[in-house]
């Protein structure tokens, strides 16, 4: 028997299993589980996106598409993102179609890191932020954010992490899992720190269409002299109902984009032409569905953030996404153990905060991408759970 550990490379071993599949995967083999754990819709992809894969296929579209993905996918990606976001790329050289977000945040990361690179990550975030960091040879710096600041990053939090190997900062806002946003004047601030210290970022906005409360969603492109150091990441997935599609794009200078178009076609060599013809149609015709599903995610983060003071866990109203951040410390239980504990007598999932950073630490992220029954029902249990463990 071979010992893997000393054959398997060290990059790998040091990246841990993503906490969130780690609880989605107990709560699949229980019964009567309400999940509010994995953040994808609830809703099935719209009948016109569906119809137009259908029809493609009928068509006979079944082959590879160029490397940067269909010439007509890309162009509408470049109206959409003029149109709402107010910044041009040309769909020629500035933008390339990938396999969902996840991976064109890799191909950035490794088209930019060299070795002791390192990346400030403001936290709590994503979990594929540090692993892909860590993947491509770099080092993920930590910077944490707090609930008093609504999980805001600032200048002065990142001043406190930079050293001379700083290259990149990765951001995400709306942030997955604090449902936070960053105001127009909260980015100029970032803009002008990423200037000042001439860090490349990368801007993950796949939750861009997904704001509430009078909030508008400001893409960090667009701001003064952040085009040509700015990778932008974006997708389908949260805004049409299309995760298990896996078709996402990022956008920037031709030269990024190029760099990582070398990767992707070693690895990927193009998005599946399914999921593109799908896409061009969501882009075209797909705004009316998505204003109704995010009408309606809106209603249930009323109701989620409502039920979680009455029960008495503080948390933050989250302004985007689909998610709440509840703070659980009053529990006098560990992010883990009160998902644990929740999930074994309540049957309800969720994903212990420490998945997202250290500074997620007393908090629990809960999806409202289900139906108001569940969550109501979710509540509940997650309330008589309380009762007995509050301090």
């Amino acid at each position: 028997m071979k010992d893997w550990n000393s054959i398997l490379s060290p990059a790998v071993q040091n990246v841990a299993p993503s906490g969130i599949r780690k609880f989605f995967d107990i709560a699949a083999e229980m019964e009567d589980v309400i999940s509010l754990g994995v953040g994808e819709p609830d809703f099935v992809t719209p009948w016109t996106i569906r119809e137009s894969c259908v029809y493609g296929l009928e068509q006979g579209y079944t082959s590879y598409t160029a490397n940067r993905g269909m010439l007509e996918l890309r162009e509408e990606i470049a109206k959409n993102t003029a149109l709402h976001g107010g910044v041009s790329y040309d769909p020629k050289t500035d933008i390339l179609v990938t396999v969902g977000v996840s991976e064109a945040l890799d191909l950035a990361m490794r088209a930019l890191l060299a070795p002791g690179d390192e990346v400030l990550i403001p936290e709590p975030c994503y979990v594929s932020y540090k692993a892909c960091t860590v993947l491509a040879g770099g080092v993920a710096v930590p910077v944490p954010t707090k609930i008093e600041n609504e999980f805001r990053i600032t200048p002065a939090d990142l001043e406190a992490h930079l050293t001379p190997k700083t290259k990149v900062l990765l951001i995400g806002y709306p942030n997955n899992p604090t449902g936070a946003v960053m105001s127009r004047s909260d980015l100029i601030e970032i803009a002008n720190f990423a200037e000042e210290h001439d860090l490349i970022v990368i801007s993950d906005e796949i939750y861009g269409n997904l704001t509430y409360g009078g909030e508008e969603h400001v893409t960090f492109s667009s701001l003064p002299g952040m085009k040509e150091r700015t990778i932008l990441l974006d997708g389908f997935s949260k805004s049409y109902a299309m995760t298990g599609w896996r078709i996402g794009y990022a956008q920037g200078a031709p030269e990024i984009i190029a760099a990582m178009t070398k990767i992707h076609q070693y690895t990927m060599l193009c998005a599946p032409i399914t999921a593109q013809i799908a896409a061009i149609e969501a882009l075209r015709r797909g705004e009316k569905y998505m204003r109704k599903m995010v009408s309606e995610y809106d209603r249930r983060r009323g109701v989620i953030y409502r039920g979680f003071r009455e029960i008495g866990l503080p948390c933050f109203e989250p302004k985007g996404a689909f998610y709440i951040f509840p703070d659980i410390r009053g529990t006098g239980m560990t992010s883990e153990q009160f998902a644990e504990e929740l999930l074994r007598t309540e049957h309800v999932a969720l994903v212990p905060g420490s998945a997202f950073g250290e500074c997620g630490e007393g908090y629990v992220r809960c999806s409202y991408a289900t139906a108001l029954g569940q969550i109501d029902e979710a509540i509940a249990r997650i309330g008589n759970f309380v009762k007995k463990h509050i301090k």
